[in-house]
């Protein structure tokens, strides 16, 4: 396949991929409009920098008016083109970035999560520039976990800088129906069943899911088959070391099924905000969803962490991190590279990431941001993510090509209806061989 080809083919796949993403939230607003003044080209000035994301959203797009804000402090001569794109949880951004990309027109820097969305689509297609440079230039080489870094880099180099983590694998609960009903949070799947008759019993719905995007549902069964397999099966599953046909891929769908006897009936119709709508109504006892929810609590909703709303982590995965890690590299071909890479400095920087991540409702990527500057829940999730295993979420394009995850949504969301185990781990190891 010559190079233009490859630009072709993941482009074509960013676009058709439409099963991302929660960590940039928002599904409303003005769908696919350029936010905050958008590209506009009569504000390229000479000295510029192009921002491209999806962030604009309750707190998220917050903490990139922050970012900018403190860009434009310490570099005031720099005009900053907010380019982020609004709607679709994501999606529509993509399928912006994938025609400017087309079409020789990068932005300057664009959000894309590390992983495979990364590295399997523009690093692959020839389309970025290593960043190995401004790395020992920033003294960054001992200040992310290594195996963030392996997320962004190929051949050894490294191609963005991460500026936020998320975590993927948090059980979250109404703590009043908890209490009232003398329930502990669940740890292992056998204590979160125990629990779910009980409510159920009751009346209550014990697990609100919101799959009208079916990458919910993907997300909810990635979080058991990390609980079921273990980290370490769960990355030898993503590696293609453990088939999807393999027994424990099996009994993972066996757990999922059962799960699914719990959900709210309207599931299909709700998006994953209205099931954390339920669980903070009462009207629904847990949720599985990333800590973004936890910013709709706090931010949109008003509730506090430790009095309306608890959290543990999915159960079996009490010693995993399922890491979703936005960043932003270098592409080539852009306008403005030197304004650009002073943007990456910041965007790697304490001050930077302090400035943006609590306001997002993340934590910083970096291992040496003060704690202080965080919630309750934040705190924790910054000690976790210093000893746990991280493990790259498939349903959020970092374990696998985005050709699977499509596929896979697919998959899930038949399996929902279905709940047909062998037919699913059959198509399921069938698409993963299509997309070595």
């Amino acid at each position: 396949m010559n190079k233009k080809s490859k630009v072709i083919t993941a482009a074509a796949v960013m676009t058709s991929v439409l099963a991302l993403t929660a960590c940039g939230s928002s599904t409303t607003g003005n769908q696919g409009a350029p936010a905050g003044g958008g590209a506009n080209k009569t504000a390229d000035a000479k000295k510029s920098v192009e921002i491209f994301s999806w962030w604009t959203g309750g707190g998220e797009e917050e903490g990139l008016k922050a970012l900018i804000q403190l860009f434009k402090k310490q570099n005031p001569d720099v005009n900053v083109i907010n380019a982020a794109v609004a709607g679709g949880a994501g999606t529509n951004a993509q399928a912006v970035l994938a025609s400017r990309m087309q079409a020789g027109d990068p932005p300057d820097t664009f959000q894309v999560h590390a992983g495979a969305e990364l590295l399997d689509s523009w690093v692959k297609a020839g389309k970025m520039q290593p960043l190995n440079d401004l790395y020992k230039e920033a003294g960054w080489t001992d200040k992310f976990p290594k195996s963030l870094v392996d997320m962004m880099s190929k051949d050894g180099k490294i191609y963005s800088v991460a500026v936020d983590i998320h975590r993927g694998n948090v059980l979250w609960i109404n703590k009043k129906i908890f209490d009232d009903n003398h329930l502990k949070p669940p740890t292992t799947f056998d204590e979160f069943f125990k629990d779910a008759d009980i409510l159920k019993a009751k009346g209550i719905t014990p697990l609100a899911l919101g799959d009208k995007e079916p990458w919910t549902a993907t997300m909810l069964f990635e979080d058991v088959l990390l609980g079921e397999l273990g980290p370490q099966g769960y990355d030898d599953l993503t590696q293609g070391k453990i088939k999807w046909d393999d027994p424990k891929v099996k009994q993972s769908l066996e757990i999922f099924k059962k799960m699914l006897t719990y959900v709210n009936s309207d599931h299909a119709a709700r998006t994953w905000q209205d099931a954390s709508q339920l669980v903070a109504k009462g009207q629904a006892a847990m949720n599985v969803m990333g800590d973004w929810a936890k910013g709709y609590f706090t931010s949109d909703l008003k509730l506090k962490p430790n009095v309306d709303f608890e959290w543990t982590t999915t159960p079996g995965t009490g010693s995993s991190f399922m890491v979703i890690s936005d960043t932003f590299g270098l592409p080539k071909g852009i306008k403005h590279p030197e304004e650009t890479k002073t943007f990456l400095k910041l965007l790697g920087s304490v001050e930077g990431q302090d400035a943006f991540n609590p306001l997002k409702g993340s934590i910083p990527a970096r291992v040496d941001a003060d704690p202080s500057k965080y919630d309750v829940y934040s705190k924790q999730a910054m000690a976790d993510f210093k000893k746990d295993a991280l493990t790259p979420s498939i349903a959020h394009g970092s374990a696998m090509p985005q050709g699977f995850v499509t596929q896979m949504n697919q998959a899930i969301n038949i399996f929902v209806t279905q709940g047909d185990v062998n037919t699913a781990a059959t198509t399921l190891e069938q698409d993963a061989e299509q997309n070595k």
